[in-house]
């Protein structure tokens, strides 16, 4: 909300009510005086008797008439005092009860009097923005919990399948070395998945509990790169896929190492789970001015402008149906946009004719993060 508008309208309603009041009982001065003054002057154009019996009434009155004033000013003063002070009270009850549904904000306006119109306008925007928040809000929650009704899901699958291979080892102590070799080597890639799926379990707790925090430090980008990409040589030569990679030499920021390592490792993953198969997935590195730009890019189906506006949200992914040998928890690009910005960077997704870009810009030469 804007604190300085609402201010200013504050302001002119205040002085408006101040003015009014103070012109009304400055009015019944006038009027009072004028009344004396001309009742004064129109008497003292006649001539007066001691025994006229008019005349020892208008003495009377003369010898009252400081008490009558006050009285008389006192009642108008009341009177305009109370007449001015309910409109602000009302101002004020209105304001109470627009205060009151701004905690349940609704799809109904709020409405103001006319002399509110400013305060009234900024207060739906306050409201229209809280709703907002509401619905992300509730959008997140859902999307967590279906999250977690999937991971659950395929907790069971990959465990159940560990248990069976086991089982049938244990049962079967006579087994070939080749059927063995082969049940051994389906439970431990079965339990790989288990362990992946119990560290998205970890990544949606530490995501949600705690805020992120960078341990800084003068650290070489070409050779983390370098170290990274050739990490996953088997990956892709398991996906058909294949590297290009394009490293300028000789990089060096303060960064957090571990952190920074993360969202370049999620942006390869990513990657890999959306290529087609027999592909090149590339990653670029150049300086860029005072900073370094790392591209990241694949090919794959092409996003929608309407998922690349979310792909960074918490917990979205493309990927609906969540098969459970590919995808993640929907937290990789969300936790890596944090720690890019933690460092001062952007990160940004670029998708068309069946190309998926990433784009990292970090800064470069900083003292400090």
């Amino acid at each position: 909300m804007n604190k300085q508008k609402l201010n200013r309208a504050y302001t002119q309603i205040s002085r408006r009510i101040y003015t009014q009041y103070i012109l009304s009982i400055a009015g019944v001065l006038f009027v009072l005086l004028a009344i004396f003054f001309l009742g004064w002057f129109i008497c003292s154009q006649f001539t007066w008797y001691d025994t006229d019996p008019l005349y020892l009434r208008l003495k009377a009155l003369q010898a009252s008439a400081p008490f009558i004033m006050l009285v008389i000013i006192t009642i108008f003063v009341i009177f305009f005092t109370t007449k001015s002070i309910k409109k602000p009270l009302r101002y004020l009850d209105d304001l109470i009860d627009a205060a009151k549904s701004l905690s349940s904000p609704n799809e109904t306006p709020i409405r103001l009097p006319l002399e509110l119109r400013d305060v009234e306008n900024e207060l739906n925007l306050a409201r229209e923005e809280s709703l907002r928040n509401m619905n992300l809000a509730k959008e997140a929650e859902q999307r967590k919990n279906d999250l977690v009704v999937y991971l659950a899901h395929d907790l069971k699958t990959p465990l159940t399948s560990v248990i069976g291979y086991l089982t049938l080892l244990q049962d079967e102590p006579q087994i070939s070395p080749e059927l063995r070799a082969k049940y051994t080597g389906i439970a431990l890639d079965k339990a790989e998945r288990l362990e992946e799926l119990i560290n998205e379990f970890f990544d949606i707790t530490r995501f949600s509990l705690t805020a992120l925090t960078l341990n800084s430090q003068r650290t070489s980008l070409s050779r983390m790169l370098e170290q990274i990409t050739s990490e996953f040589y088997p990956i892709l030569a398991e996906k058909e896929l294949s590297w290009h990679t394009e490293i300028c030499p000789n990089i060096d920021i303060l960064c957090d190492r571990d952190k920074l390592e993360r969202v370049f490792d999620n942006l390869i993953r990513n990657a890999v789970n959306y290529s087609y198969p027999a592909t090149e997935i590339t990653l670029k590195m150049v300086p860029c001015g005072e900073h370094v730009k790392v591209v990241v890019s694949n090919h794959g189906k092409t996003i929608s402008p309407e998922n690349l506006k979310r792909i960074f949200e918490q917990f979205f992914r493309l990927d609906s149906s969540r098969s459970s040998s590919t995808g993640g928890s929907g937290l990789g690009l969300a936790i890596s946009k944090e720690i890019v910005e933690l460092h001062g960077g952007q990160i940004s997704a670029e998708s068309e004719n069946e190309s998926i870009a990433f784009t990292v810009i970090l800064p470069l030469g900083l003292s400090q993060i």
